[in-house]
């Protein structure tokens, strides 16, 4: 682990009886870094977040925390940690600065610092204007603002936010994101969520868990690099035959569509769009449409899912 490595984690596993929700998955979290933790419902995202914030034991592994084993070391690495559940720890009754005043002190935050803190976070977190509000009056955009206001009062090195836009309006999920990013330039973050567009909007690094293991670990650049075109749909008013498309260089299949469109399949590093132009107008193919298709993030998600499927099916044949 490097001196930048803020978070370790080894062989992390945790079982419910015969369930095995998180299957010996490792990772490590640098300096400055968001890290987008994605998979379905169930996959065993909160699990694994509840045991790396230290309200869940692992069945096995070993999980360092700024260099602090959270197991032998609890109190101090979890003094570097702030955590945001799918469910903010939230008190309806408490106005907002009395919520954080009491987040400040169970933080040990010293009480000649707490009115810093306060300040501090509220502007962090754009609730200068509700700090006398109660709690339970805040719209859920607000709360969940305050649930990230006590999660970064103390100026953890590790924020940890567990589905933080779930049942958020777009203008809300936008804000948060938002937010997120600008934790980012401070502070390590972790962000669990099954959505999507969250993690190419916000993060840095994606992994993707499924079935409790991890089955992808990359860069978002070249998580985004997965979803260019490998396929073109056209159209022809005087169509070719396919095997004159299918002769184009880098094409891989081509599969006729409704009317007179058709579906060219071509490898990733090469694209056969200039070839495809020239030859329609020297051969008088009179093309009319020329669509690259991308992949989503939902495909991607679901060929990676979908192949590590296979492959333990396979196994266990």
């Amino acid at each position: 682990m490097t001196q930048d490595t803020l978070v370790s984690v080894e062989h992390l596993t945790r079982h419910y009886g015969p369930l095995t929700a998180v299957d010996n998955i490792a990772f490590e979290l640098a300096r400055g870094e968001v890290l987008g933790f994605l998979g379905p419902n169930g996959a065993g995202k909160s699990t694994t977040m509840q045991m790396l914030t230290g309200n869940l034991a692992p069945s096995a592994g070993r999980i360092s925390i700024c260099g602090l084993d959270l197991l032998d070391s609890p109190k101090a690495a979890k003094a570097q940690i702030g955590y945001l559940p799918e469910q903010p720890p939230l008190y309806l009754e408490f106005t907002v600065d009395e919520y954080l005043r009491f987040c400040a002190r169970l933080n040990r935050i010293a009480n000649d610092q707490v009115t810093q803190a306060v300040e501090r976070a509220r502007e962090r977190c754009g609730l200068q204007q509700v700090g006398n509000r109660l709690i339970g009056n805040l719209s859920k955009g607000f709360r969940q603002r305050v649930g990230i206001a006590q999660a970064i009062i103390h100026s953890p090195s590790v924020v940890i936010l567990d589905e933080p836009t779930v049942g958020l309006d777009p203008i809300q999920i936008r804000e948060i994101r938002a937010l997120i990013r600008e934790l980012g330039t401070e502070h390590s973050v972790i962000l669990s969520t099954h959505i999507l567009p969250e993690v190419q909007m916000t993060c840095d690094r994606v992994q993707i868990i499924n079935r409790g293991k991890l089955v992808f670990s990359d860069s978002v650049q070249h998580l985004s690099q997965r979803m260019e075109s490998s396929s073109l749909v056209v159209g022809f008013r005087n169509p070719p035959s396919g095997d004159a498309l299918g002769a184009l260089p880098g094409v891989t299949a081509v599969e006729a569509l409704s009317g007179q469109r058709l579906r060219i399949s071509h490898s990733v590093d090469q694209d056969p769009t200039d070839a495809l132009v020239e030859h329609a107008v020297n051969s008088g193919w009179q093309l009319t449409e020329l669509t690259p298709e991308y992949k989503t993030l939902e495909q991607i998600f679901v060929d990676i899912t979908a192949t590590e499927y296979e492959t333990e099916a396979g196994e266990a044949a």
